[in-house]
């Protein structure tokens, strides 16, 4: 059916979104989508049956976290790559991806031409970033350890920051603590 194609896993949560990508994916050449789901055991589940090429997925899932998946898959499919398409602010969570294992980072405001090169590039074992974050780590890493941060979200640990989207989401501190699988007082 997709022979020759690059086999794309989306991981979405919006029917919608999922949808419209899987439309215009499959109508290149080169790229096709052979699953697309909405939350991060239905990703891990379809990562083991579909072997794609290529993880796109969200930040923000129906469950689970799209960081602590991409930190799964890493460390089960190290040689998959996993590009991240997010409406989240890519100064803040480009780097948080890249550490979690992602090979690229794209904004969903970003045309979908941009979006399909993203893709290639990851595929082809690229990293991906815009011209602005590329700049910014390349900066970071000449200067070295930065005494003064940008923003107060960038003192917060991966798990922290998790806390805080949620608690953004207007999720309780019990809600956030099965969701997490952390007890209440830790989340507080």
């Amino acid at each position: 059916m997709h022979r020759g194609k690059a086999r794309l896993l989306l991981v979405e949560s919006h029917v919608v979104v999922r949808q419209g990508l899987t439309l215009l994916i499959n109508q290149e050449t080169d790229l096709a989508v052979c699953g697309g789901v909405s939350a991060t055991p239905a990703a891990l589940e379809a990562v083991g049956e579909l072997k794609p090429d290529e993880v796109v997925t969200d930040i923000t899932l129906k469950s689970g976290n799209g960081l602590e998946m991409i930190k799964i898959i890493a460390a089960q499919y190290a040689q998959l790559p996993v590009l991240v398409l997010t409406q989240h602010d890519e100064a803040l969570y480009a780097e948080i991806a890249l550490r979690s294992g992602a090979m690229g980072y794209i904004m969903k405001d970003e045309p979908i031409e941009k979006v399909l090169a993203a893709i290639r590039r990851v595929l082809s074992g690229k990293i991906y970033l815009s011209e602005t974050v590329s700049v910014q780590m390349i900066r970071q890493q000449i200067r070295g350890p930065r005494k003064f941060l940008n923003s107060p979200e960038e003192l917060l640990s991966d798990r922290e920051l998790q806390v805080f989207q949620l608690i953004g989401q207007w999720r309780g501190t019990g809600q956030i603590a099965r969701e997490l699988h952390l007890s209440v007082k830790t989340v507080e």
